[in-house]
């Protein structure tokens, strides 16, 4: 059976790739970009770079820096309003997941209407919006190569997953530079993203050769290099290293799909706002202990990969040193529990039932090697307490 793999038309990855938006604009014909990025960003000072860059090349962006961490449907509006009245002929999306998700989401309304609810899944979206350029500057979301958006029903608390080539990017800029000045808690909950991400790819359900090998590059980057990038943000080597398996796990899991950690981490961050890599984090080394029996093999793929267990070595003793690597990955990066993070049990457990039902609706649990019931699934997030 053969495999559609969806790709930015342009990738360009290394050490100043941000400084190329200028000549990527006129490759596709656009020359009246918004940037649509965070407050921390023009803080920063990386909005005004671009701004430069881009005046340098007689090009004029003008700056919508409204966006909010976990987008909602209310908050991504004035966006919209914006690309409606503002004649942009593109955008340019900096940030993080949270801004250039909320890039793709307003690309799309702002050119067709509609509400946000129109969009999400099972609707496969494959109407083009806005052009979007992607400029990432964390090494976890992998939002620059994914043809998803995740935005939050203010009136539910849904986390509404929107699927379809309509919010792929036809740019994605990736240099790890604009990386370097995250704080080592952004850079832990990120990095454990992009490794949930290469994982749930490999194991899933729907995975290909293509996939396997963009997530098996991605774990060998993210393994040996997740705690040198937090210990030390200066550390340039594996700064790239992060940033570029950020990327393959990006494009493994958009052609392969994520499975149940991010079914259940999605009802989490929308029932108690605990950042999206946060929320995985706190679930990743539950969720493979429970699925291992289901794919002994490729967890223990996984496992070598990152380093933690020799080609010599039983899928058994591998599959038994990676539960214990990501129990300790979790200890050493200060991943919170969720009693820790500061929910109370007794909100917690008294979702429980509904945060599994929202788990299941998803359909991302059907693509793990072990799909779980509505009580396995409960069973899980007790563990997390």
């Amino acid at each position: 059976m053969s495999t559609q793999i969806i790709l930015p038309r342009v990738l360009q990855v290394g050490e100043g790739a941000s400084g190329d938006i200028a000549g990527v604009l006129a490759s596709l014909g656009c020359a009246k970009p918004l940037i649509i990025t965070d407050k921390m960003m023009v803080e920063l000072g990386y909005a005004a770079a671009i701004q430069t860059s881009l005046a340098d090349a007689s090009i004029r962006a003008d700056v919508f820096d409204d966006t909010v961490p976990e987008p909602t449907i209310s908050s991504i509006q004035a966006g919209v309003e914006a690309v409606k009245n503002g004649s942009y002929d593109s955008i340019i999306a900096l940030g993080g997941g949270s801004p250039i998700d909320s890039a793709k989401a307003i690309g799309v309304l702002g050119k067709f209407g509609g509400d946000m609810r129109d969009y999400k899944f099972p609707r496969i979206v494959n109407e083009a919006g806005l052009p979007i350029i992607a400029v990432p500057t964390t090494a976890g979301t992998g939002s620059e190569v994914t043809r998803f958006t995740i935005i939050t029903d203010d009136h539910s608390d849904e986390k509404m997953l929107c699927v379809g080539v309509g919010f792929m990017p036809v740019a994605a800029l990736v240099d790890y530079n604009l990386t370097l000045s995250l704080p080592a808690r952004i850079t832990a909950d990120t990095g454990i993203d992009a490794l949930t991400h290469a994982m749930e790819a490999y194991v899933s359900k729907k995975a290909s050769l293509y996939s396997d090998s963009q997530a098996i590059a991605a774990m060998r980057l993210i393994g040996p290099n997740l705690r040198r990038a937090y210990h030390d943000g200066n550390d340039k080597p594996a700064r790239e290293a992060m940033m570029l398996g950020s990327t393959l796990a990006g494009i493994a899991f958009s052609n392969a799909s994520v499975a149940l950690v991010h079914g259940m981490s999605r009802p989490i961050g929308a029932a108690f706002h605990v950042p999206h890599g946060l929320s995985n984090a706190m679930l990743l080394p539950a969720v493979t202990e429970f699925s291992i029996p289901e794919a002994s093999a490729r967890y223990a793929d996984c496992a070598r990969a990152m380093g933690v267990a020799d080609e010599h070595e039983s899928d058994a003793v591998a599959n038994a040193k990676l539960v214990e690597e990501l129990r300790a990955l979790n200890a050493e990066l200060q991943v919170p529990t969720p009693a820790q993070f500061g929910i109370e049990r007794a909100a917690f457990f008294d979702l429980l039932e509904i945060m599994a039902e929202q788990a299941l609706a998803s359909g991302s649990p059907n693509n793990n090697p072990r799909v779980p019931t509505h009580a396995q699934i409960i069973d899980i997030y007790k563990q997390l307490w």
